[in-house]
Order: structure tokens, then sequence, then C-alpha cells
């Protein structure tokens, strides 16, 4: 019996002794390498927003470093919340500086584009003088007397007022046909499309520069290209016309355009369509 017992003894302590031995390989196996992971908590930013842009010029008010927001007053309209991040590129009078520098500015010209359903704010320029800035809209009303224009823009919740001094430069841009006709005041009419250059005067007024007219009720314009989206049901067609690069939302009507069921995406087209103040809508469709 004193033999078992003792021969379990010395089996126990063998037991313990390799379990002990090996306790610094296994230690060694999981200890982590001196050398650091440069890459660790590295990330690569995504790129700005496609998208089309739009310059605003006004104040920079509740510049909030923390949540990567601030509030843009144009002058007679309500602050317009617009984001910036890591991508947005900051200057001072044409000097880049880093976007900590920033805070209330009040003279400032903010390039913006729209991600998602928020305004980003792809560059931002703090002037010493006043702000100048362009936006695209539709004419809402027109005072020819007193010189005021009031354009609604995807890019602000509310119209943007200017004033239209008669020295104001208004042309017409885009197809030839539609260059062609008479430009002037008698195009800010309702439901015009517009792209107004503008400066703001002493008194924080937007006062135009120049304005471009890029549709008026009623004007006819053929557009071809690629189909880039496309409702049938709906009778929508979106059009990439690579002449300018722009694409147009036209409407269509299967029953009274045959020739429409032919459509599919992607497809080379050429629309005849009339401005009506709100759209286009195909007055004739040819699938290439």
């Amino acid at each position: 019996m004193r033999k078992l017992l003792a021969a379990a003894a010395l089996f126990c302590a063998g037991l313990i002794w390799l379990t002990i031995s090996a306790r610094p390989q296994q230690l060694a196996s999981v200890t982590p390498s001196a050398e650091p992971d440069t890459n660790a908590g590295s990330y690569t930013l995504p790129p700005p927003p496609k998208g089309k842009t739009t310059i605003l010029g006004g104040e920079i008010r509740n510049f909030d470093p923390v949540r990567d927001q601030f509030s843009l007053r144009v002058y007679g309209e309500r602050p317009m919340k617009i984001l910036f991040d890591e991508r947005t590129k900051a200057y001072r009078d044409g000097v880049k500086v880093p976007l900590r520098d920033l805070g209330p500015e009040d003279h400032a010209s903010v390039e913006t584009t729209l991600d998602g359903a928020n305004v980003f704010a792809v560059s931002i320029h703090i002037l010493s003088g006043a702000p100048e800035g362009a936006c695209e809209g539709r004419v809402l009303k027109y005072d020819a007397n007193k010189g005021e224009l009031e354009v609604a823009t995807s890019m602000s919740p509310a119209p943007i007022r200017f004033q239209v001094p008669t020295n104001t430069s208004i042309v017409r841009v885009g197809e030839p046909r539609f260059t062609a006709g008479t430009s002037g005041p008698s195009d800010l009419v309702t439901g015009a499309l517009v792209s107004v250059s503008f400066a703001a005067d002493s008194s924080r007024r937007n006062v135009a520069r120049k304005i471009e007219v890029e549709a008026v009720p009623g004007a006819e314009f053929v557009f071809s290209g690629s189909v880039a989206f496309l409702d049938m049901q709906g009778g929508t067609l979106v059009l990439v016309d690579p002449r300018d690069e722009k694409s147009y939302q036209i409407h269509f009507s299967s029953a009274q355009l045959p020739k429409s069921e032919a459509l599919r995406p992607m497809a080379s087209v050429m629309v005849t369509a009339t401005y009506d103040g709100t759209g286009y809508a195909a007055k004739a469709i040819s699938v290439n």
C-alpha cells in the first residue's frame, strides 16, 4: 500500500512539473509582438459625396467641431444646417487653414452638395470682404418694379431673394435654338430655370451680378444621350446628355408615344420635350 501511495505521489509531482515547465512556452505563444502594428487604428476616408455642387454665401454661426456641423445664415433666409468632416477643405482669403481654426465668421462662401438628405460642405472659403456665391433653381416670383427676384433651390429650405439691378447680365444658355431667342428680364417668369451669380452689398442683401436662364415655360428642347433611369409605369426617364453632362428628368405618356415601349435602361435615345414650368414633357421619343 505504501508503495502505491509513493508511486502516486511521484506521478502527481511529475505532472505538476510538466505543467509548470510548459507555461513559459504557452505564454510566449500568446505574448504580443514587441513591434507595434503601424496600421492599427488607421482607416481610409470615403470619397466626398458625388453630385452637383452649389455655392452659397452668408454668415457662419454655431460652429460645432464636436458634431461636425455649423449654421449658414444667408441674408433674408432661415439658417441652414451644413455638415462637414475631414474631407472638407477650408481656406481663409485663399490660404488653406485647418478646420479647427474656423468659428463664427461674418463672410463665407461655402461649396455644398447633397449627401443623402443632408447638405455637406465640400469646401469653406472665409473672405475678408463681402461674400459671393451662386445658386441654381426655379423662379418663384420676379417684381420688375422693385427689381426683386425670388428663387427656389434644393439647397435651401426657403426661397432665396435677390436684388436685380438694371445692369445685371441676363443671358440664355444651353441649346442653340433656345439661346437664339431674345433674352432679358422678360425671361424671369415664374417657373423659369436660372443660375444666379451674386454678391452681398453693404446691407447684406444678395445682389445678382449675372443670371443665366436655362429654360422658360413653353420652350422646346431636343435632348440626346443614354437612359440612366426608367420608370415605365410612372412614365418617367432620366437622360444624361453628354453635351453638357447634365441629367434631365423627362415625363412621357406611353399611350401618346408608342415608340416609348422600346425604351430600355442605358438605351441611346433622342427626346424632343417642352418645358412647362415644373418639368420637361416629352413630345417625341426616338430610340437608337
